[in-house]
């Protein structure tokens, strides 16, 4: 059974694939992503009780790859800290923010400040944000707001978070709580480097070929997103000489944010692998064609993590030269120490 040394195989393409590299190197020196966070989730001491809610697998794991801009709406609009806690009543369209207590409402104030503040983010160039969960001001989904009977649901938005991502629709966004899920984490992270990488293309000057480039990279990762969506962004490059330079760059970034939203799915990437594994038909023995079919499809029973076949498949790629998939980001979108494809 050729399962019984696909591990020994697996160790003998980890070590050759540690010569497998991008054009773009994952260091803490040369690739900091920027994104926003709440504060309390850097140990920061802000929130109403006078503590802080940090999460170490944010500082001290991501934190090696990214920039973090500490925001915390409460203390930055004017609440001191410690605080009567606050809370959101009414409508969940549109929330009011009041403290538990004394039934004061700081809506106003603090919608204030959320816009301005939006505007000065701007500036900042943000890649995505990690909100609070379940915060009244901070929450990106799923917040407790009371109706009329002083009974809780969970249906609303934090107003900073609601303000944020009105102003920002295209940014990742998720909240530390979701970002324990293995698929959502390897998602949003996947995405704050994609749009990273874009934002470097933004800042040269634009030109139809280093859009070519920047897309024909990336084709695989897009089309582990959405293969339609993926169909979208190849017709609007290979039209590219039919739009002005600005409008282009517009379009294919829309659609570039859009397809980076929608999460992949085993299927999608059994769907890639087996894409991949064509540009070997003519290369590989039997012996391999059938140890590589077998992996993917033990990948796609979820016997087997993603890591494993994108290994397999990155050790052909050196064995044989493979060029185009050589410069595939699919094949390595994010740090490998984060071990984002390590689930199954």
């Amino acid at each position: 059974m050729i399962l019984s040394t696909l591990y020994s195989t697996i160790f003998n393409v980890i070590i050759l694939t540690k010569k497998f590299h991008h054009k773009v190197e994952f260091t803490a020196m040369e690739f900091k992503v920027k994104i926003g966070i709440s504060s309390c989730l850097l140990g920061e001491k802000v929130r109403y009780d006078g503590g802080h809610k940090w999460d170490r697998y944010l500082t001290d794991t991501m934190g090696k790859y990214v920039e973090y801009v500490s925001v915390c709406p409460e203390v930055e609009c004017g609440f001191s800290v410690p605080r009567e806690p606050l809370r959101l009543v009414g409508d969940p369209m549109s929330p009011r923010l009041m403290t538990v207590n004394t039934g004061q409402d700081h809506t106003d104030q603090m919608l204030v400040w959320a816009r301005k503040r939006v505007i000065e983010l701007e500036q900042e160039a943000l890649c995505g944000f990690i909100f609070k969960s379940n915060s009244p001001s901070s929450g990106m989904a799923r917040v407790k707001i009371y109706d009329k009977n002083n009974v809780p649901v969970k249906r609303a938005v934090g107003i900073f978070a609601g303000v944020f991502m009105e102003h920002f629709p295209l940014l990742p966004v998720e909240d530390e709580g979701r970002l324990h899920d293995s698929c959502l984490r390897e998602n949003f992270i996947e995405s704050i480097f994609a749009l990273k990488r874009w934002r470097e293309l933004l800042a040269q000057e634009p030109r139809r070929g280093r859009l070519v480039d920047f897309h024909t990279r990336h084709k695989l990762l897009l089309l582990s997103h959405s293969p339609k969506l993926y169909g979208m962004m190849g017709a609007l490059v290979a039209h590219a000489k039919d739009y002005p330079m600005n409008d282009l760059y517009d379009r294919y970034q829309d659609l570039f944010l859009k397809t980076l939203r929608l999460k992949t799915t085993v299927k999608k990437h059994t769907n890639v692998l087996f894409h991949m594994m064509g540009y070997f038909k003519d290369l590989l023995s039997g012996d391999e064609k059938q140890e590589l079919s077998e992996t993917i499809n033990l990948y796609h029973e979820e016997h087997l993590p993603l890591i494993v076949p994108i290994t397999l498949l990155k050790h052909y790629v050196l064995k044989y030269d493979q060029h185009y998939l050589k410069m595939q980001y699919y094949l390595e979108p994010h740090p490998l120490e984060l071990g984002l494809r390590n689930h199954a």
